[in-house]
Formats: structure tokens, sequence, C-alpha cells
């Protein structure tokens, strides 16, 4: 049952304008399904510290990602524009092409970090990172090297945040001093390799259950009490009613039994296993609970929201929406989201429709799949009423494949292959 709740953004008076510039917090889970926390009813998986966040925040539950690759997912959240503008859509170069020259789009990109600069902004990188070191994201610290020589990818030293404790971001937070900062808290959780504290484990150990999902499951766990060291941190100093924490995945996951890897419809899919997320938007005294059951929202309204708060205006036109309305009621000014996937491995690193396997597009309770090459059928789906998109409707619905094929052409035109 759909459900929406609107309570109304607390007002802020001319004084609290005179205020700072919040301090702003990503946290970003790295491959998890859009049902994996107990505050979306899972059977199993304990939650409590991102719970909390949702209850006392704004929980989006139709949230989107556009793309269910991690670089591309990533970098639309540290850019605000869909794969295609940003140009980065595969995590790997097509062989024997040196990743370096992936940078270029990264490099001529205008990003979270650097537009925040202009307020006097500090910013530190943590976790997850495909862009080479962390100062070509405009992050004034960070973790991630990215030199390929000492094992630079996708995060290096980066990854051992919150795997291995919080110090980084310990200092960084004492060194911010009275600046307001924002952080991008990205940890290799739930991510493989799911190698769980046994603490964890042995609460999700049953009789009858596959040991790969009690892995993953207590995965998520882990994952949830490091973010509730972060707000420990922040609270500790103070600094919790003056931050924006944003809450959102980088891509969902669906645990195989029989094997460590993920099920066919979710990482690297179109259907909503590998793109849904809950978005949380959590600042106490300015954004009242709610939680929002209906609303489409999607990881490109971050940077409108946070650039917002913060008072800035981006030089450049951005695709998402400033979700702070939202939260106080106010209507969605879109029609319908859309999205693309693409391989993992790029065909050519400069042309982003040579990448391309599926774009797609929700209005409303429907969701169109339309395969980038011609000997693929597209695919509909009712997706309030079947959310696990198990009941192909294409063929009772061809006027509306029709419609909703149309506005994707419209939306990014593509020839297809």
């Amino acid at each position: 049952m759909r459900r929406i709740v609107v309570v109304a953004l607390l007002v802020i008076g001319t004084g609290a304008r005179a205020a700072p510039p919040p301090n702003v917090v990503m946290l970003i889970s790295d491959d998890q399904a859009w049902t994996d926390y107990s505050f979306m009813d899972h059977e199993a998986i304990q939650t409590p510290n991102i719970d909390r966040l949702a209850e006392e925040g704004a929980l989006f539950t139709r949230g989107y990602v556009p793309g269910s690759l991690c670089r591309c997912s990533l970098a639309t959240l540290v850019t605000g524009l869909y794969p295609h503008q940003h140009a980065i859509t595969s995590n790997d170069p097509p062989e024997g092409v040196d990743r370096h020259l992936m940078l270029q789009h990264i490099e001529a990109a205008t990003t979270l970090p650097t537009l925040l600069a202009e307020k006097n902004y500090l910013s530190m990188q943590t976790g997850k990172w495909w862009e080479g070191n962390y100062r070509l994201g405009g992050f004034t610290s960070g973790m991630t090297h990215g030199d390929t020589a000492r094992g630079g990818r996708h995060g290096d030293e980066g990854l051992k945040i919150g795997r291995e404790g919080l110090q980084p971001i310990v200092d960084f937070f004492d060194e911010a001093g009275d600046r307001p900062f924002f952080l991008w808290y990205a940890p290799f959780l739930p991510h493989t390799p799911h190698n769980p504290p046994e603490r964890f484990l042995a609460k999700y150990r049953k009789e009858g259950r596959s040991e790969h999902v009690a892995k993953y499951w207590a995965m998520c766990e882990w994952f949830d009490e490091t973010v509730g060291e972060v707000m420990e941190l922040l609270e500790a100093r103070g600094l919790r009613e003056n931050t924006l924490v944003v809450y959102v995945t980088d891509n969902g996951w669906i645990q195989m039994e029989d094997s460590p890897r993920f099920a066919p419809r979710s990482k690297r899919s179109p259907y909503d296993g590998g793109l849904r997320t809950p978005v949380i938007l959590n600042w106490p005294g300015t954004i009242a609970p709610m939680r929002d059951d209906e609303t489409l929202v999607m990881s490109l309204d971050l940077i409108p929201t946070i650039l917002g708060v913060a008072g800035v205006e981006p030089d450049h036109e951005l695709p998402g929406i400033d979700l702070l309305p939202v939260c106080a009621g106010k209507p969605v000014k879109r029609d319908r989201i859309f999205g693309e996937i693409f391989a993992h491995d790029a065909v050519d690193i400069t042309k982003p429709e040579t990448s391309l396997e599926y774009r797609w597009c929700i209005d409303g309770d429907w969701k169109l799949i339309l395969p980038h090459k011609k000997d693929e059928a597209p695919a509909l789906y009712h997706i309030v009423n079947d959310p696990f998109e198990t009941k192909d409707l294409a063929a009772a619905e061809p006027k509306r494949v029709k419609k909703m094929a149309a506005w994707i052409q419209d939306w990014w035109p593509v020839a297809e292959e």
C-alpha cells in the first residue's frame, strides 16, 4: 500500500538565515538493495542507525539512481549530471586503453566540492572514489591517492574507512574548526568481500539459510553501525543541529544463495533491484519528519538540494530538483524520471552512446525498460502493483510502450544499434 505523509518544513526565521551555512554529510551505501533495511520492513536485517535518520528526517522510499553501476552512479552524486552528460559511464576503459584517460571527464566537470568552496566549505573524500586523486573532484582533503602503480582504481586507501575505523573523519572534523564542511562517506560496505565481524554474522546464521545471504545481511548491519559512529562524532562536537545529513545508495544488490555474487536483476541491470534506493534528508530543527512512499526522486536531486541550503548558485543547468520544498509539501516539478545502463567496460570513453545497454523511464506507476539493441524487446512493468518486476505487460500495453519510448528518445536521443 502506498503511503504519503507530509509535514511542513519548519519555518526558519530571519535570525536563522544569518547563521553559518550548514555542514553536509553524504552517507553512501555501496551495493545494497532498496529493501534491505529494517525501516523498509526487511524480514531480518537490522539497521537501527539509518532507521533513526529515516524516522527523524524526510524519507523518500521511491528514490532512484540513473545507472546501476557504481562508477557512473558516484560520478552523478558528485556532479549532479546524468552519466551521458558527465561521460563517466563505465567502471573500466576498453582493453588496452590507459585508465588515466578516463579522468578527463572529472577534470572537465564542475563538482559539488568545487561549488561549495565558494562558500568557504572544506571538503573530505573517504571511501569509494574512482576519479583518480581526491583533488580531481575538488575535495580539499581526502584518502584516495589514485596512483595505479600503488593499487589506485576505485578508492585505494579510502576503502579502509569504516572497515578499519573512522580516524580520518575524526581528524577532519577537528581540523575544520568553525568552517562549514562537506563529508563524502562512501565506505566499501556492504560491498564484497562479505567478511563481517562474527558478532554480526552470528545474528544472521540460521539453519536452512544460505551462508552467502547471512554474510551479506550481516554486512548491511556492519555498515549501519558505522553510520551510527559518524553520527556520534557529529553529536559529540555539537555539530548535529547545523548539519544536513543525506543518505543514498550507489546501486542495488540482490544476494545469490549459492554464490557470493549478485543476482542478475540487481547490480548492473535496468531493474529496480539495481536502481531503486531510499533517499533520506535529515536536518534537525529544519526538516520535519516525514515519510513519502509516492514521490519519485533521484540521486540527481541531491546536489541542487545541497547547493540550495548552502546558498550556492550553480554556474550551469542541473537536471535535478531541490528537494527541500518537496519536504514542505510543495508539488514536485517533474512529470517522470529517466535513467541509463552502460557496459561495465567502456567501448569508447569519449562517446557514451557506444557503451549504452538500456534506457529506462518511470511515469507514475509504470516503468519502461528500452534496450539499446534492436534484437531485445522493451519491457513494461506496473511497479507499484508489481515492485519486483515479475510480469512484463509490454504486449498488453503497446500504446503505452510507444508513448514512453518516445519520451525516452526525447530525453536522450540515441540511434538504435
